[in-house]
Protein backbone atom coordinates (compact mmCIF):
# COMPACT_ATOMS: atom_id res chain seq x y z
CA UNK A 1 0.00 0.00 0.00
CA UNK A 2 1.46 3.44 -0.83
CA UNK A 3 2.09 5.93 1.96
CA UNK A 4 -0.96 7.79 3.21
CA UNK A 5 0.45 11.12 2.06
CA UNK A 6 0.98 10.10 -1.63
CA UNK A 7 -1.62 11.55 -3.97
CA UNK A 8 -0.33 9.74 -7.08
CA UNK A 9 2.34 7.35 -8.36
CA UNK A 10 4.38 7.56 -11.59
CA UNK A 11 4.04 4.80 -14.20
CA UNK A 12 7.52 3.43 -15.04
CA UNK A 13 6.43 2.60 -18.59
CA UNK A 14 4.97 5.93 -19.82
CA UNK A 15 5.80 8.32 -16.97
CA UNK A 16 2.16 9.33 -16.36
CA UNK A 17 0.87 10.27 -12.92
CA UNK A 18 -1.88 7.86 -11.89
CA UNK A 19 -3.88 7.06 -8.76
CA UNK A 20 -2.11 4.98 -6.10
CA UNK A 21 -5.21 2.77 -5.74
CA UNK A 22 -5.21 1.12 -9.22
CA UNK A 23 -3.30 -1.91 -10.51
CA UNK A 24 -2.85 -0.95 -14.20
CA UNK A 25 -1.92 2.31 -15.89
CA UNK A 26 -4.97 3.66 -17.77
CA UNK A 27 -2.72 5.25 -20.43
CA UNK A 28 -0.40 2.44 -21.48
CA UNK A 29 -1.80 -0.64 -19.68
CA UNK A 30 1.43 -1.29 -17.79
CA UNK A 31 1.01 -3.46 -14.70
CA UNK A 32 1.75 -1.33 -11.65
CA UNK A 33 1.28 -4.00 -8.93
CA UNK A 34 -0.07 -7.53 -8.58
CA UNK A 35 -3.03 -6.71 -6.33
CA UNK A 36 -4.92 -3.57 -5.34
CA UNK A 37 -3.86 -1.93 -2.08
CA UNK A 38 -6.15 -2.28 0.92
CA UNK A 39 -8.24 0.71 1.89
CA UNK A 40 -8.10 1.81 5.55
CA UNK A 41 -11.02 0.54 7.60
CA UNK A 42 -13.23 3.10 9.35
CA UNK A 43 -14.26 2.26 12.89
CA UNK A 44 -17.99 2.10 13.27
CA UNK A 45 -20.38 2.08 16.18
CA UNK A 46 -23.87 0.64 16.46
CA UNK A 47 -26.63 3.24 16.21
CA UNK A 48 -29.85 3.50 18.18
CA UNK A 49 -31.83 1.36 15.72
CA UNK A 50 -29.14 -1.33 15.41
CA UNK A 51 -27.54 0.09 12.27
CA UNK A 52 -23.85 0.79 12.00
CA UNK A 53 -23.11 4.49 11.58
CA UNK A 54 -19.70 6.18 11.24
CA UNK A 55 -18.23 7.58 14.40
CA UNK A 56 -18.22 11.41 14.37
CA UNK A 57 -14.94 13.06 13.48
CA UNK A 58 -14.69 14.95 16.76
CA UNK A 59 -15.08 11.68 18.72
CA UNK A 60 -12.15 10.07 16.84
CA UNK A 61 -9.86 13.04 17.29
CA UNK A 62 -7.65 12.66 20.40
CA UNK A 63 -7.49 16.45 20.82
CA UNK A 64 -11.27 16.78 20.75
CA UNK A 65 -11.98 14.03 23.30
CA UNK A 66 -12.51 15.65 26.67
CA UNK A 67 -12.80 19.13 25.19
CA UNK A 68 -15.72 20.94 26.87
CA UNK A 69 -16.62 22.76 23.63
CA UNK A 70 -17.54 19.42 22.01
CA UNK A 71 -19.85 18.28 24.75
CA UNK A 72 -23.52 18.43 23.87
CA UNK A 73 -26.75 17.99 25.73
CA UNK A 74 -30.15 16.82 24.53
CA UNK A 75 -33.20 18.42 26.12
CA UNK A 76 -35.54 16.09 24.27
CA UNK A 77 -33.94 13.00 25.81
CA UNK A 78 -33.97 14.62 29.26
CA UNK A 79 -37.54 15.87 29.01
CA UNK A 80 -39.80 13.29 27.30
CA UNK A 81 -42.76 15.68 27.56
CA UNK A 82 -41.34 17.60 24.58
CA UNK A 83 -43.53 15.71 22.11
CA UNK A 84 -46.85 16.70 23.76
CA UNK A 85 -49.10 19.45 22.45
CA UNK A 86 -48.37 22.91 23.96
CA UNK A 87 -51.80 23.32 25.54
CA UNK A 88 -50.83 26.17 27.89
CA UNK A 89 -49.23 28.19 25.09
CA UNK A 90 -52.25 27.66 22.83
CA UNK A 91 -54.59 28.78 25.62
CA UNK A 92 -52.56 31.95 26.33
CA UNK A 93 -52.39 32.92 22.65
CA UNK A 94 -56.08 32.16 22.14
CA UNK A 95 -57.00 34.31 25.15
CA UNK A 96 -54.91 37.18 23.78
CA UNK A 97 -56.55 36.90 20.36
CA UNK A 98 -59.98 36.86 21.97
CA UNK A 99 -59.11 39.94 24.02
CA UNK A 100 -58.04 41.85 20.93
CA UNK A 101 -61.21 40.84 19.05
CA UNK A 102 -63.62 41.84 21.81
CA UNK A 103 -61.86 45.18 22.44
CA UNK A 104 -61.36 46.18 18.80
CA UNK A 105 -64.88 45.06 17.93
CA UNK A 106 -66.39 47.21 20.68
CA UNK A 107 -67.93 44.31 22.57
CA UNK A 108 -66.01 45.13 25.76
CA UNK A 109 -64.50 48.46 26.77
CA UNK A 110 -60.69 48.61 26.84
CA UNK A 111 -60.73 50.14 30.32
CA UNK A 112 -62.85 47.23 31.51
CA UNK A 113 -60.00 44.75 30.91
CA UNK A 114 -56.83 46.87 31.08
CA UNK A 115 -55.38 48.73 34.05
CA UNK A 116 -55.94 52.45 33.56
CA UNK A 117 -55.41 54.29 36.82
CA UNK A 118 -55.77 52.80 40.31
CA UNK A 119 -57.72 49.51 40.32
CA UNK A 120 -60.23 50.75 42.97
CA UNK A 121 -61.03 47.21 44.07
CA UNK A 122 -60.92 45.66 40.57
CA UNK A 123 -57.86 43.52 41.32
CA UNK A 124 -59.01 40.94 38.80
CA UNK A 125 -57.62 43.32 36.16
CA UNK A 126 -54.16 42.03 37.12
CA UNK A 127 -55.16 38.82 35.31
CA UNK A 128 -57.20 40.37 32.51
CA UNK A 129 -54.79 43.15 31.49
CA UNK A 130 -52.30 40.78 29.76
CA UNK A 131 -55.06 39.88 27.29
CA UNK A 132 -56.32 43.42 26.58
CA UNK A 133 -55.11 44.90 23.27
CA UNK A 134 -56.16 48.07 21.51
CA UNK A 135 -53.57 47.98 18.71
CA UNK A 136 -53.11 45.13 16.24
CA UNK A 137 -49.35 45.51 15.80
CA UNK A 138 -48.76 45.40 19.54
CA UNK A 139 -50.98 42.34 19.80
CA UNK A 140 -49.13 40.63 16.94
CA UNK A 141 -45.66 41.23 18.44
CA UNK A 142 -46.62 40.20 21.97
CA UNK A 143 -48.62 37.13 20.93
CA UNK A 144 -45.92 35.99 18.49
CA UNK A 145 -43.28 36.13 21.22
CA UNK A 146 -45.65 34.36 23.63
CA UNK A 147 -46.35 31.60 21.11
CA UNK A 148 -42.70 31.04 20.22
CA UNK A 149 -41.07 31.05 23.64
CA UNK A 150 -44.07 29.57 25.40
CA UNK A 151 -43.92 26.60 23.03
CA UNK A 152 -40.15 26.20 23.50
CA UNK A 153 -40.40 26.42 27.29
CA UNK A 154 -43.38 24.08 27.41
CA UNK A 155 -41.44 21.44 25.46
CA UNK A 156 -38.81 21.59 28.17
CA UNK A 157 -40.76 22.21 31.39
CA UNK A 158 -44.42 21.49 30.78
CA UNK A 159 -47.66 23.54 30.68
CA UNK A 160 -47.84 24.41 34.39
CA UNK A 161 -44.49 26.20 34.33
CA UNK A 162 -45.44 28.15 31.19
CA UNK A 163 -48.72 29.37 32.67
CA UNK A 164 -47.06 30.26 35.98
CA UNK A 165 -44.18 32.15 34.36
CA UNK A 166 -46.45 34.08 32.00
CA UNK A 167 -49.01 35.10 34.59
CA UNK A 168 -46.34 35.69 37.23
CA UNK A 169 -44.43 38.04 34.95
CA UNK A 170 -47.59 39.90 33.90
CA UNK A 171 -48.98 40.27 37.43
CA UNK A 172 -45.64 41.25 38.97
CA UNK A 173 -45.04 43.83 36.26
CA UNK A 174 -48.51 45.31 36.73
CA UNK A 175 -48.00 45.53 40.51
CA UNK A 176 -44.71 47.35 39.98
CA UNK A 177 -46.42 49.87 37.68
CA UNK A 178 -49.21 50.38 40.23
CA UNK A 179 -46.66 51.01 42.95
CA UNK A 180 -44.61 53.51 40.94
CA UNK A 181 -47.14 55.55 38.95
CA UNK A 182 -50.11 57.52 40.21
CA UNK A 183 -52.03 56.81 36.99
CA UNK A 184 -50.61 53.53 35.67
CA UNK A 185 -51.55 52.15 32.25
CA UNK A 186 -50.85 48.45 31.80
CA UNK A 187 -52.17 46.20 29.04
CA UNK A 188 -50.92 43.49 26.75
CA UNK A 189 -48.51 40.64 27.28
CA UNK A 190 -45.12 42.31 26.88
CA UNK A 191 -44.25 41.45 30.50
CA UNK A 192 -45.48 37.86 30.21
CA UNK A 193 -43.72 37.30 26.88
CA UNK A 194 -40.44 38.68 28.24
CA UNK A 195 -40.76 36.41 31.27
CA UNK A 196 -41.15 33.36 29.00
CA UNK A 197 -38.25 34.47 26.80
CA UNK A 198 -35.85 34.99 29.68
CA UNK A 199 -36.85 31.75 31.43
CA UNK A 200 -36.25 29.82 28.23
CA UNK A 201 -32.87 31.47 27.52
CA UNK A 202 -31.20 30.61 30.85
CA UNK A 203 -29.92 27.10 29.89
CA UNK A 204 -28.49 28.39 26.61
CA UNK A 205 -26.84 31.32 28.39
CA UNK A 206 -25.28 28.92 30.88
CA UNK A 207 -24.06 26.67 28.06
CA UNK A 208 -22.60 29.67 26.23
CA UNK A 209 -20.80 30.83 29.37
CA UNK A 210 -19.24 27.39 29.90
CA UNK A 211 -18.33 26.90 26.24
CA UNK A 212 -20.80 24.06 25.60
CA UNK A 213 -22.93 23.50 22.52
CA UNK A 214 -26.41 25.06 22.71
CA UNK A 215 -29.40 24.62 20.40
CA UNK A 216 -31.17 27.97 20.64
CA UNK A 217 -30.67 31.21 18.72
CA UNK A 218 -29.67 33.72 21.38
CA UNK A 219 -29.19 36.53 18.86
CA UNK A 220 -32.75 36.13 17.59
CA UNK A 221 -34.07 35.96 21.15
CA UNK A 222 -32.18 39.14 22.00
CA UNK A 223 -33.68 40.93 18.99
CA UNK A 224 -37.21 39.91 20.01
CA UNK A 225 -36.54 41.00 23.59
CA UNK A 226 -35.34 44.40 22.33
CA UNK A 227 -38.54 44.83 20.30
CA UNK A 228 -40.70 44.03 23.33
CA UNK A 229 -38.76 46.46 25.51
CA UNK A 230 -39.01 49.27 22.93
CA UNK A 231 -42.74 48.73 22.22
CA UNK A 232 -43.94 50.93 25.13
CA UNK A 233 -42.30 53.97 23.50
CA UNK A 234 -44.51 53.42 20.43
CA UNK A 235 -47.67 52.25 22.22
CA UNK A 236 -48.50 54.14 25.44
CA UNK A 237 -50.84 51.38 26.66
CA UNK A 238 -47.82 49.07 27.08
CA UNK A 239 -45.80 49.60 30.26
CA UNK A 240 -42.00 49.52 29.97
CA UNK A 241 -41.67 48.98 33.73
CA UNK A 242 -43.93 45.94 33.58
CA UNK A 243 -41.80 44.53 30.77
CA UNK A 244 -38.54 45.02 32.69
CA UNK A 245 -39.97 43.47 35.85
CA UNK A 246 -41.36 40.55 33.84
CA UNK A 247 -37.96 39.95 32.27
CA UNK A 248 -36.27 39.97 35.69
CA UNK A 249 -38.83 37.49 37.02
CA UNK A 250 -38.22 35.22 34.03
CA UNK A 251 -34.47 35.29 34.66
CA UNK A 252 -34.94 34.42 38.33
CA UNK A 253 -37.40 31.59 37.65
CA UNK A 254 -35.33 30.24 34.75
CA UNK A 255 -32.19 30.20 36.90
CA UNK A 256 -34.01 28.39 39.69
CA UNK A 257 -35.39 25.77 37.33
CA UNK A 258 -31.96 25.31 35.78
CA UNK A 259 -30.37 24.74 39.18
CA UNK A 260 -33.07 22.32 40.33
CA UNK A 261 -33.41 20.34 37.08
CA UNK A 262 -30.55 21.15 34.65
CA UNK A 263 -30.48 19.66 31.12
CA UNK A 264 -28.43 16.49 30.75
CA UNK A 265 -24.89 17.20 29.52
Amino acid sequence: MPPAGDLFVVCKQCGSQVSPYITECPYCGHRLRQRAPKLPRVKRRRGVLGRFVPRPAFARSPSAVGSPRRRRFSRQAHHPRGESRPVATIALVAAGCAGWVVVSGGYVSFTRLAIVGPPRGDWWKLLSSPFAYRNGLYAFAALLATALFGWLLERRRGPVVVAAVFLGGAVTGALAALALYEVPIVSGANAGALALLCAWAIPDLQALRRGYYYEGDLLGAGAIAAVLLVLPYARPEASWLAGVVGAILGLVVGTGLHLVDPPEL
